[in-house]
């Protein structure tokens, strides 16, 4: 459904009110001579006729914000539309014509012969984790984002037809009054974002919107399930839902982030716990409100007056204070023991208190059961499930934090360690041979001696890693390992790179020891990211699964968590992989990937759990939801999906309730779907994968040629706006690992970021025309057999998937405004050699792409070709605008003039802000 956007008459209606509003209040604070240049005139009836020309120097910098804040106003129009279209479908009885949704997915299974009570079971078993990071991807303010969902707001609203007029005129006027706020704060970030910032805006979509939305995510799969004709009963069982948690790398991530320090992670622990506790008063307060059931009505049931009186003589006097409260009312005195058993956010545990969350919920359990056991299921149900629901998501943590460090800082936190120790050669252990640095920390790994005494300094990168885990080892010793995440390694190489993390733990006290040797209550997660790598991974996963301290520490973390088999998690990185190999290449080594690990976690009884690594872009992973689970190896999925949201991904997809709840919607929806489908033996076609091998290795062979050119990264620096990223406020992270200006140390975020503002959008198709034009001289057969891949009944979905992507990158491309671009490349045969061969790509890709969907993909995709439409006639002033920005600015570098240099800095943040709301994506 959201592919009719193109057409969808309710974009234009509700961009045309927001475009009269933004009129109006240019007009009424003094701006209005910026108007003539607002894009779609045609829709806000203006008595403008809008207007061409270049930007008087004079209004560049406001015409800049307008455009930007127009650009706003058509994402939110789109999102209103898919909402209100979705809505209209639930009311035709059509849902299951919405691709992902519940509706769709049960139909889909239902029709493949699978009955009611296997998909109820699968629902159970279904895991699915979104976890928030802070890549510099967000370029709008928190103070921004905020008004920005006020204003999303008054959209929705207005779409109810029982407002009088009165009633709809101050909802107009609090619309305008939100785009006075909007024009008059500026759009990005002038200043770095601190890691506090970014900590915040997690805590508010913590605390303020998934909260609100479970009931919601709950009640669609309900319904669906009405609908779809199967037995309401079989979803009775509160345990035949899907499980649903949170995590986050804000406030954990440390890799090539200074900023993030042992202090920073410690707060971030307790503001998360304190920020839980405060959630589940609040349900536990409202919950006591609504249970007023007098013991004169109905008697209450023997066991929930025994719990009662058990509860309130552990508690000594609050549990006495508690009862007196509410005398008569059994139900809302065993909630007020509930609230008085609560833990503190900083302090001990009460006597006779819930160490953990789980206690609460047993609790809690024993209440929906004494409400049932009277006939009140409508309240055990609709009041005392939600809050259960609440607990099992949010529990006394709030979100599961991991820890991530690149393996070079681990290598030489070890270093300073062995030095301390006296091991010869300590400080060059980097370059020892994998062999000899498995067997040193099998040898550390032996003992449970520390190299050094608690509180020694012995170095940066070992006193750094020593602290965080000493904040870790505080935390579980306190309150439990609930809330704390895995310990991901970075580029990892090999198993050595993982068995460092273990003998960094023991120095830190975060090992636990019993009669058969050490073991590690958090999971140490490898992290393949570039493609060789991934292809490495296996043998990497083989031999670190074989280490005595590791099957010890699954099987010990499994029976910690009720797991059935041990469980080991591996992240896959989708980002420095497409930014190594290009999208072809990184696509199918994942997906290779993924397969081979999956099947080694298998020989040694493991379940391998993926974690998603995907940026917001396409040349990072991203993707339609649905389509991207659909397209997941066969076998690999397991009914658990755990996958990142970053940066400005976040707000796109849950700053609102409805796009929040259609959200986890698709997740938890594709991956019962996919997890069904693998049950049955599906195996992906022999011709097609050989086909694929091909073209990844051609795609990756062409775009390597591209980067490994003289000359390349000159060209890149210019051709694109990368300096101007680079000193943008977009993030708190640097945009670098270390200081090297290379290409190797380039993060994948402003690589994709640069590409995209200058419309290459490089990272997204280059090497696909080279790699099918091979592949059909060379193998017509296969190159047929991958066209039919693509539709119909001979779908493949990873194709589908990855085709469908490079689509959308490709259309979004523009040949005019790259050429501008490159004319800011001083060194004429380095302009000329480049550009040359990046639009002879361009236009083999082109031509692909077209045999590939049997006609030009303006036809093939008419209403995705209408929206990017829309957007590159209102992006062309931009370009044009921070093209002759970028070559004043450089010039005033070369000067040495900083204040003009400033000056323009801080235009060009301008549009770079609003190029990438044009796009809908920054990197």
């Amino acid at each position: 459904m959201a592919d009719d956007l193109g057409a969808n008459p309710k974009v234009d209606e509700t961009l045309a009110l927001s475009m009269a509003a933004l009129v109006d209040v240019l007009q009424s604070v003094g701006d209005g001579v910026v108007v003539p240049y607002l894009p779609w005139p045609e829709l806000w009836r203006s008595t403008f006729a809008g207007s061409t020309d270049p930007w008087p120097d004079a209004l560049a910098e406001r015409c800049t914000q307008a455009v930007s804040l127009a650009f706003q106003l058509l994402n939110q129009a789109e999102e209103n539309a898919i909402a209100q279209t979705r809505r209209a479908a639930e009311a035709a009885g059509e849902l299951h014509l919405d691709s992902g949704s519940w509706d769709n997915q049960l139909a889909k299974l239902t029709a493949a012969g699978w009955q009611p009570s296997e998909i109820a079971d699968a629902l159970g078993a279904l895991r699915v984790e979104p976890v928030l990071t802070a890549h510099p991807t967000e370029a709008k303010r928190q103070t921004v984002l905020d008004h920005h969902r006020r204003l999303y707001r008054c959209l929705v609203d207005l779409e109810n037809t029982m407002w009088t007029p009165s009633e709809r005129e101050a909802l107009n006027a609090d619309m305008r009054a939100s785009l006075e706020r909007l024009w008059r704060s500026g759009e990005v970030f002038l200043e770095k974002p601190t890691v506090a910032d970014e900590r915040r805006n997690v805590i508010h979509y913590m605390v303020n919107v998934f909260p609100a939305v479970l009931p919601w995510a709950e009640r669609r799969l309900v319904d669906a399930w009405r609908r779809a004709g199967l037995d309401p009963d079989e979803l009775d069982d509160p345990s035949r839902r899907p499980r649903l948690a949170f995590g986050t790398w804000v406030g954990g991530d440390r890799d090539g982030h200074p900023l993030v320090t042992a202090d920073t992670t410690a707060t971030t622990l307790a503001l998360f716990r304190a920020e839980a506790l405060k959630l589940v008063d609040e349900a536990l307060n409202d919950l006591a409100a609504g249970l007023s059931l007098s013991d004169r009505r109905q008697a209450p049931p023997a066991s929930l007056l025994g719990r009662i009186e058990e509860r309130a003589a552990s508690l000594g006097d609050a549990g006495a204070a508690a009862l007196e409260r509410n005398p008569g009312e059994p139900w809302r005195q065993a909630v007020n023991l509930m609230r008085a058993a609560l833990p503190t956010a900083d302090g001990p545990v009460v006597v006779g208190g819930y160490a953990d969350a789980g206690e609460l919920v047993a609790d809690l359990g024993r209440l929906r059961d004494g409400l049932v056991a009277i006939g009140a299921e409508r309240l055990a149900y609709g009041d005392v499930d939600p809050v259960i629901a609440r607990l099992q998501v949010f529990g006394f943590h709030l979100a599961t934090l991991d820890v991530r460090q690149n393996s070079a800082f681990h290598d030489r936190a070890l270093a300073q360690l062995l030095t301390a120790a006296g091991e010869p050669d300590a400080a060059a252990y980097a370059d020892w041979p994998e062999p000899r640095r498995t067997t040193s920390l099998r040898r550390e790994l032996a003992t449970r001696r520390p190299f050094t005494h608690a509180g020694a300094q012995v170095g940066p990168e070992a006193d750094a890693t020593l602290a965080v885990y000493r904040v870790l080892q505080a935390h579980a010793e306190r309150w439990g390992t609930h809330g704390l995440g895995a310990l991901i390694v970075s580029m990892t190489r090999n198993p050595a790179d993982l068995l460092v993390v273990f003998v960094l733990a023991r120095d830190a006290g975060l090992l636990r020891y019993d009669e058969d040797g050490a073991w590690c209550p958090l999971q140490v997660v490898p992290l393949f990211e570039t493609i060789d790598d991934l292809e490495r991974g296996g043998d990497s996963l083989d031999r670190f699964l074989a280490e005595p301290v590791v099957s010890r520490s699954l099987a010990r973390q499994a029976a910690a968590a009720g797991e059935s088999q041990p469980v080991q998690q591996v992240m896959i990185g989708y980002s420095d992989s497409g930014k190594d190999g290009g999208f072809v290449a990184s696509f199918w080594s994942l997906y290779r990937a993924q397969l081979q690990l999956a099947e080694i976690g298998r020989r040694h009884g493991v379940r391998i759990r993926f974690f998603h690594g995907r940026g917001g872009t396409i040349g990072r992973g991203a993707g339609p939801t649905h389509r991207f689970v659909a397209a997941l190896p066969p076998g690999t999925l397991g009914g658990d999906l755990r996958l990142t949201e970053q940066g400005e991904t976040v707000a796109q997809k849950y700053a609102n309730r409805v796009t929040a709840t259609h959200h986890l919607e698709l997740l938890a929806a594709g991956a019962l779907a996919r997890t069904l489908t693998a049950r049955r033996g599906h195996v992906d076609p022999e011709p097609l994968v050989e086909a694929m091998d091909r073209l990844a290795v051609t795609s990756r062979a062409a775009y390597r040629d591209l980067l490994d050119r003289d000359g390349f990264m000159a060209f890149f620096a210019h051709a694109t706006p990368l300096d101007v990223i680079e000193q943008s406020g977009i993030g708190s992270r640097p945009s670098r690992r270390t200081a090297k200006r290379t290409l190797e140390d380039l993060r994948a975020i402003p690589w994709v970021f640069a590409w995209n503002q200058a419309r290459f959008v490089l990272p997204g198709w280059y090497g696909l025309g080279t790699a099918l034009t091979e592949l059909a001289e060379a193998e017509p057969a296969l190159f047929d057999a991958l066209a039919k891949a693509k539709t119909g009944d001979g779908r493949w979905p990873p194709f589908h998937y990855m085709i469908g992507n490079i689509a959308t990158a490709f259309a979004t491309t523009s040949p005019v405004i790259m050429q501008r671009y490159a004319g800011l490349v001083p060194d004429g045969d380095v302009r000329e050699r480049f550009l040359a061969v990046i639009l002879a790509e361009h236009g083999r890709t082109g031509a692909m792409l077209q045999r590939i969907y049997g006609k030009p993909l303006a036809e093939a995709r008419p209403r995705i070709q209408r929206m990017i439409d829309r957007r590159h006639s209102a992006l062309e002033s931009l370009h044009a605008h921070q093209i002759a920005l970028l070559e004043r600015w450089r010039q005033a570098h070369e000067t040495g003039d900083d204040t003009q240099s400033e000056l323009l800095r801080r235009q060009l943040l301008l549009t770079v802000n609003g190029i990438a709301a044009g796009l809908g994506a920054t990197g």
